[in-house]
């Protein structure tokens, strides 16, 4: 894992690959992608990155870092270098970990903004655009809901809106996951269709991506083959299929194999 570290004089710089054991405590940034984020080349020449709109959730990143006192943080745009297979391969297996494993998550919403709010009612307007962030839409963003021990949500000027906990009606309601999954329980407490069904209406950018988002929230590992296209769904099945002969009666996909494969097929056909 390699994390951006915030020096003394607040400037960015890389660390170098780290192992599990040697990670610091760190931040983590959860958001949308845009189309001028920093990548990782970006960063190699401060003058390229901050020129790019993406530079504005770094930016957000290091300040609300620093301000709970951390040194360390990790957004995905630029910490992965995408031109190394084997790294966004690794990557990828790893990221609901290192979502489960950082200190804080950070949810940068830049369709949400506090300065608008209605006149004579008391709900501030930020809650209706809150409601409909696309955030709530893509594929990767729901390990980054449920992995993290604590997730805080922010607006676009960076003022936090609450956390999962203090939002867990309005996000329960948007999403149709269980408080008890908003709240930490063991992911393994619900069962496999439960779980398909909470992607069903998210989408990604890459058809392969439904299936990759999903191997956290099933505790599962398969390596990453882009260009295998729905393929990927068929891989997705037989892992889990595999996983989940080693869990109870319960648990296990055969016991709902009608409802699993309903579930599957609307994550499949959920809108690109």
């Amino acid at each position: 894992m390699r994390l951006l570290e915030i020096d003394d004089r607040g400037r960015l710089r890389f660390t170098k690959d780290l192992l599990d054991e040697d990670v610091p405590p760190y931040a983590i940034l959860s958001h949308t992608w845009g189309e001028d984020e920093v990548t990782f080349d970006d960063m190699k020449d401060d003058e390229s990155s901050k020129s790019r709109a993406g530079y504005t959730k770094i930016e957000f990143c290091r300040q609300q870092a620093q301000k709970d006192g951390l040194r360390y943080f990790w957004v995905d745009t630029c910490c992965i270098d995408k031109a190394n297979h084997t790294e966004l391969s690794s990557a990828i297996i790893s990221m609901f970990r290192w979502y489960r494993n950082a200190a804080k998550c950070y949810v940068y919403l830049p369709d949400v903004s506090v300065h608008k709010r209605k006149r004579n009612q008391d709900t501030p307007e930020w809650e209706s655009a809150f409601r409909q962030s696309r955030w709530f839409t893509r594929g990767w963003t729901l390990q980054e809901l449920l992995a993290p021990r604590s997730v805080h949500f922010f607006s676009r000027e960076g003022d936090c809106l609450g956390d999962r906990n203090e939002l867990d009606q309005i996000i329960h309601t948007i999403t149709d996951i269980p408080l008890a999954a908003l709240h930490g329980a063991n992911l393994s407490d619900f069962s496999i269709d439960e779980r398909m069904r909470w992607a069903a209406k998210r989408n990604t950018t890459k058809s392969e991506d439904k299936a990759y988002c999903l191997l956290g929230l099933f505790e599962v590992v398969m390596a990453p083959l882009y260009g295998e296209a729905e393929h990927a769904f068929i891989r997705l099945k037989e892992v889990i299929d595999r996983s989940s002969k080693v869990l109870t009666p319960k648990q296990n996909i055969h016991a709902g194999e009608s409802r699993f494969s309903t579930a599957l097929t609307m994550v499949v056909h959920s809108p690109e």
